[in-house]
């Protein structure tokens, strides 16, 4: 986490006076962070930085990644009783929100097999890089992080040109370290993408039999094995099984990070 945004989550929290803290005796305290459902761990890294900049010192008691039960210790915290109040939302929310994604993302994961799970740009402004770490803990991939990552060719894309026009242009202009996806609706886009030389090519909210009935097309063409491609659009923790055994190398789901719940920690002063 850079010192920068640190400061911003701090200032946000703390506001400008603490009341609630000043009240509180300056002496050295022990607390732990209490898991308070089974969940898969994450946020952690966080939570020793937030620990580190407030000038308490943090022990991990379990590794990220892992599965705990309900009432796990997961964290120790030493250090000054009023630091520890002030950090302790700030720490709360980084694990609450991380391990959440990261435990549907383990439970996709799961449910997909050998085929990569992928989260979305849809992503909570400005908590971006932390919404994919969770996923990447919870076993899942980040997909891009951002438009300067890979050039996604997608349907508005194609409303203002043709196919060929979008994908000679970004062959053109993009660098050549950089994989060019194209979106699309029907199998015949799918054709002409992958005779192109599309690099990756997304199914875009089509139905399972009809991906698997595409992948079977470029079998057959002489093309499956020169294109990534990947399943979106409509895709849930209900019925992504369905998507990973149509026959694609990655489906990708907003859900990770959209319908992701929170996971209920608390923080414990230790007497």
């Amino acid at each position: 986490m850079l010192s920068s945004e640190l400061e911003r989550f701090a200032r946000e929290d703390l506001g400008d006076w603490d009341d609630s803290s000043s009240i509180v005796p300056e002496i050295n305290a022990e607390a732990f962070i209490l898991a308070k459902e089974e969940c898969i761990v994450s946020g952690l890294v966080e939570a020793d930085q937030i620990l580190k900049y407030f000038g308490l010192e943090g022990e991990r008691l379990v590794p990220e990644g892992v599965r705990v039960d309900a009432g796990s210790k997961v964290m120790a915290i030493r250090g000054r009783a009023r630091a520890i109040l002030q950090a302790e939302r700030l720490v709360l929310n980084f694990m609450s929100r991380m391990s959440g994604i990261s435990t549907l993302t383990r439970e996709c994961a799961g449910r997909a097999g050998n085929v990569r799970v992928a989260c979305t740009r849809k992503t909570t402004p400005g908590f971006r890089s932390f919404e994919k770490r969770a996923v990447v803990v919870g076993g899942g991939d980040p997909h891009r992080f951002d438009l300067s990552s890979s050039v996604m060719i997608k349907d508005n894309h194609l409303k203002l040109m043709s196919l060929e026009e979008a994908l000679g242009a970004a062959k053109l202009r993009a660098s050549f370290t950089k994989k060019i996806e194209v979106e699309v609706e029907t199998l015949e886009d799918m054709l002409k993408a992958a005779s192109l030389g599309a690099d990756i090519i997304m199914f875009d909210n089509m139905r399972p039999e009809t991906i698997r009935e595409g992948v079977e097309l470029l079998r057959i063409e002489g093309k499956r094995d020169r294109v990534l491609l990947e399943a979106s659009g409509g895709i849930t923790p209900e019925n992504v099984s369905d998507y990973a055994a149509t026959g694609v190398d990655v489906v990708s789901l907003g859900a990770l990070t959209r319908s992701a719940k929170w996971i209920d920690f608390s923080l414990e002063i230790e007497i």
